[in-house]
């Protein structure tokens, strides 16, 4: 296939060298952008008069035939084309003659390449930006149904407080809405049109960038030509949004992972999401959580792939940036993949508020409370703290929890204690006491629950 730069040169490319140099493998799935975006140059180049109308007009036609047979699959890419641009001109060229070649004109590849570029991530945010819904949805559908889960919170994974399961989910819903929040400003960075900028340096020709960009449903266009080639920060954003999500998707199936476990035994994950061993008959493995948890490695290093090879380039556009894309599409694609899985996962897994109840009467979580009780009294609150440390290592020694312990035994420790510190260690009411906004208590809980609802979950 004839390259579209062949005329300076008088040799054969080297064939290891051009098969290197190929991008079309990966490139190729933005053939819709591609075309989307030359038919909007076709119409601008016509509307303004640089070609004729009739040619905009051709061109802008032939270009909607190939797109729709390559949708079709009638129509396949060639995969010794250089890339998706070459392959898609040259293939207007064998359908349409020597009028196709004026598409090109006031375009070069560097601004062509941004745009497709752009298009793709704009497109793939808003797909993200949807998935991220979903599991919203589910996360807080499935808190609504265990506000009266009461469970150990953990710090160092040692039980620490009471929380209820649903205080725990919502923890979650508040990371992936932060991340929500990052996908919409990577949307923002990626909707600025470069189509106009050239090879850098813009065009002789009385091209209209607005009518393109509008075309192309961009809200505004690049201002600076070598920066419109050259910027792939809305890539970087792009890339570092994706990572946080899958960084937060593996610290929930992480916490999932060990809940599903006999040890804890707090849920059981649907059947359709585990797979059994090959030798031991008994197991259920939560394979799908572990892959979740697994592939953050690979999208974490999409984003330090692209940083480093943005790091040392000069202005402006330079052949690494051929290594911006394949990054982007696999962390799209893993993120996508495990959005997709992950809120039915939740949706379909079962919770067992026994055991965590169970969980939550061993490991002395309402020690906090029983020193507050102390400072409520006027102790100064590191000396009840002192107080309950050692009231707490007596009663491990003793095989007493604080629940079960006399009076008599706690007035060893001081003589403030009475009969009301029965009721500040209970654990109903260590957690319903804590009534701060944000906190554990069910009227906490329903008050954020309340807030999802009118955010629309």
């Amino acid at each position: 296939m004839a390259k579209l730069w062949e005329g300076r040169f008088s040799g054969s490319q080297n064939a290891d060298a051009d098969a290197f140099n190929r991008s079309i493998a990966f490139d190729s799935r933005m053939y819709a952008q591609d075309i989307e975006g030359s038919i909007a140059h076709a119409s601008m180049l016509g509307s303004q008069g640089i070609i004729p109308q009739q040619d905009a007009s051709d061109i802008v036609s032939a270009l909607q035939g190939i797109l729709s047979d390559l949708d079709s699959g009638k129509l396949e890419i060639d995969p010794q084309a250089e890339d998706i641009h070459s392959f898609v001109e040259n293939e207007l060229v064998a359908r349409l003659g020597r009028r196709a070649k004026s598409l090109h004109t006031a375009r070069s590849r560097n601004d062509q390449v941004a745009l497709d570029f752009r298009l793709f991530a704009k497109q793939a945010m808003t797909d993200v930006q949807n998935l991220l819904e979903d599991l919203l949805k589910a996360i807080v559908a499935k808190a609504r149904t265990c506000t009266d889960a009461l469970m150990p919170g953990y710090t160092h994974l040692q039980r620490a407080q009471p929380v209820t399961y649903a205080h725990w989910l919502l923890a979650y819903a508040c990371m992936f809405e932060r991340d929500m929040t990052r996908v919409q400003s990577a949307l923002k960075a990626a909707d600025v049109c470069p189509l106009g900028s050239g090879a850098l340096a813009g065009t002789t020709f009385p091209i209209d960038r607005q009518e393109t960009a509008f075309a192309l449903g961009f809200g505004s266009v690049c201002s600076n030509s070598m920066d419109g080639v050259s910027d792939r920060d809305f890539a970087a954003d792009a890339l570092y949004a994706l990572s946080m999500i899958q960084t937060h998707l593996s610290r929930m199936s992480e916490e999932i992972i060990l809940q599903c476990s006999w040890e804890f035994g707090f849920v059981t994950l649907d059947d359709g999401f585990c797979t059994g061993s090959s030798i031991m008959p008994q197991k259920k493995n939560p394979d799908i959580a572990e892959l979740v948890r697994g592939k953050t490695g690979r999208v974490n290093g999409n984003l330090i792939g692209l940083l480093t090879v943005l790091k040392g380039l000069p202005l402006a556009y330079n052949k690494d940036m051929q290594e911006d894309k394949e990054g982007l599409f696999d962390s799209f694609d893993t993120v996508s993949t495990s959005l997709k899985l992950f809120a039915p996962m939740i949706e379909t897994m079962t919770l067992n508020k026994e055991a965590m109840r169970q969980a939550a009467q061993r490991g002395f979580i309402n020690a906090t409370d029983c020193a507050d009780a102390l400072a409520k009294k006027g102790v100064p609150f590191r000396e009840a703290y002192n107080i309950t440390g050692n009231l707490v290592r007596w009663a491990i020694g003793h095989g007493k929890t604080l629940e079960t312990m006399t009076l008599d035994e706690y007035r060893q420790f001081s003589d403030l204690f009475d009969e009301s510190i029965f009721d500040a260690v209970n654990l109903d009411n260590c957690l319903n006491r804590r009534t701060s906004a944000g906190g554990p208590s069910q009227q906490s809980v329903q008050a954020q629950l309340q807030a999802w609802q009118q955010k629309g979950y």
